[in-house]
């Protein structure tokens, strides 16, 4: 069955209210379209947790930079209609920019600690997008539970920290990323890649296995586990953005992996214009 397709804050707001008096638990997906297997992973989740699921399909204009592709993001609302039906979510909002930052719009959502470094240094203003945005709509909908990728793994972590912040009583899921059979981390921006760039892509997931594996084998000094992860990028040509170990909760940096403290190593790399991320927890 199509999922209603929401237009307005007005109509949404309506919608949800009224779910919200017939008792009934609310998911939400919030994503920016181009959907593939990673967000339907995200929806049937929603589906396991709640009595109904709303997604969201909206490319935010506030999380890009002046010179980054807003207007070539990939777009397929008809496409992601059909895939949102297939997941079983019975509402979508797919609102024009105006309606959600209409003229004299003047309040954002900056979370200080966590934006820090790694995206937050390469894309200025990015997680201030991504937090106003992300707010707006957990005040819109008041989901129970909202389900989100851990490959984008500091906007995760952003998302947890502002719902923490600011009491919206809002259950933040992450789910494990969806990998294609070679192991690279379903994207779409995996859309811009030529067949040879997406080859070489192939370096980040690969990279970061070699630094887990190295992990397991008892080393546990970061410059030796991201040099793991940079040889790996540097054998195909790939241009590194960072390579960095960190706290996987404060996303601080470590010198080393240390038992009891969970760990991520998250990379950013360049193939061709595409800028491609990815992560794994690494450690005990």
């Amino acid at each position: 069955m199509a999922p209603l397709v929401l237009r307005t804050v007005a109509e949404t707001a309506a919608w949800a209210e009224s779910l919200r008096r017939s008792g009934r638990r609310l998911a939400l997906v919030p994503t920016m379209g181009y959907l593939h297997e990673g967000h339907l992973s995200l929806m049937r989740e929603g589906r396991r947790r709640a009595d109904v699921v709303a997604a969201s399909i909206f490319v935010n204009p506030t999380q890009f930079g002046p010179n980054e592709d807003l207007s070539r993001y990939p777009r397929d609302l008809e496409g992601d209609l059909a895939r949102c039906a297939s997941a079983g979510v019975e509402a979508v909002f797919t609102p024009v920019p105006a309606e959600v930052y209409p003229p004299g719009f003047q309040t954002y959502v900056d979370v200080m600690q966590v934006s820090q470094g790694l995206c937050g240094a390469r894309r200025p203003g990015h997680f201030k997008g991504v937090a106003t945005v992300v707010t707006k709509l957990l005040c819109l909908f008041k989901p129970h539970v909202a389900l989100f990728g851990e490959k984008d793994y500091q906007q995760l972590q952003v998302i947890r920290a502002l719902e923490r912040d600011l009491n919206l009583g809002v259950d933040i899921v992450g789910m494990p990323t969806v990998r294609e059979p070679d192991g690279l981390a379903m994207s779409s921006r995996n859309a811009y890649l030529s067949p040879e760039e997406r080859h070489r892509a192939l370096a980040l997931s690969r990279g970061l296995s070699a630094a887990r594996e190295l992990c397991r084998n008892g080393t546990r000094e970061s410059s030796a586990l991201v040099g793991a992860v940079r040889r790996e990028l540097e054998a195909v040509g790939l241009r590194e953005d960072y390579v960095e170990l960190v706290d996987a909760t404060s996303l601080t940096p470590l010198s080393a992996v240390i038992p009891g403290q969970a760990a991520r190593m998250l990379v950013a790399a360049f193939a061709g214009n595409t800028r491609l991320i990815d992560n794994q927890p690494i450690g005990d």
